[in-house]
């Protein structure tokens, strides 16, 4: 493949952040996706062109068609025709017994799931043909196999994604598309407040690697599944997570 650059999104913070830092330190140029947070996405872009690398800063709602078709054309323009993309960003995942879970909650879980995937691979699509392929690589999760109860929405949603990926590979493997998804466990980021030993000490102890994942553990997965030497893995869920729901 020739180079082309990465779009994260969701990556002002947390894991989006930390991957996007990875990957550029790969070598790639970074759109540093982000909605509102201009100010933390200005800070990866900067941490990421101190290491040495290249980045740009880029607002868009993923769910929306025009933004981010729109987030596209201005990625081609400034940095690259876009050749990775890493669909991470996500919104709020209330817990609802399912008793009173909506169909406008199911509707708010797949329009980050499913919706906002399909316009990023739509709006990019063409790029990676012109460039002899490329990678999209869902964030997904391992909430699907715990089965949590009150995040029906959001696990149904996570369904949804691993069967979209899938045919997806099938569909664009001619094009040298490879299509995966990165499923983290429980990986604490800012939005998770403070984390000590007592209040994950219940969660550490069904892991058999015996610790909690790190970002890092997330983004050197996805940066494998970014690179050449994943080119013929496609279709795939890779779970991250300490083994943790090992069968």
């Amino acid at each position: 493949m020739r180079p082309g650059a990465a779009l994260v999104t969701g990556a002002s913070r947390g894991l989006g952040a930390r991957i996007a830092r990875r990957l550029a330190a790969d070598g790639r140029p970074v759109a540093v996706n982000y909605r509102s947070d201009a100010d933390g996405a200005a800070r990866v872009v900067a941490d990421i062109v101190a290491a040495g690398g290249r980045a740009a800063a880029f607002a868009a709602d993923v769910t929306d068609e025009t933004e981010v078709r729109a987030m596209a054309a201005a990625i081609r323009a400034e940095l690259a025709p876009v050749q990775v993309v890493v669909a991470n960003a996500t919104g709020p995942q209330p817990l609802v017994p399912a008793g009173e879970v909506t169909w406008q909650q199911h509707l708010d879980q797949l329009a980050f799931f499913v919706k906002s995937p399909t316009l990023l691979m739509q709006a990019t699509l063409d790029d990676m043909r012109r460039l002899g392929g490329g990678r999209i690589i869902h964030i997904g999760s391992d909430s699907f196999e715990r089965a949590l109860p009150g995040a029906s929405a959001y696990n149904a949603a996570k369904g949804a994604q691993i069967g979209l990926a899938r045919t997806w590979a099938r569909e664009l493997g001619g094009y040298g598309i490879t299509v995966n998804v990165v499923a983290p466990g429980w990986i604490p980021v800012e939005r998770h407040g403070e984390i000590t030993e007592e209040n994950s000490a219940g969660y550490v102890r069904d892991v058999p690697l015996g610790r909690l994942g790190t970002p890092e553990d997330i983004a050197d997965v996805v940066a494998f599944v970014a690179s050449d030497a994943s080119r013929f893995v496609t279709g795939e869920r890779i779970t991250v997570n300490g083994g943790h729901t090992i069968d």
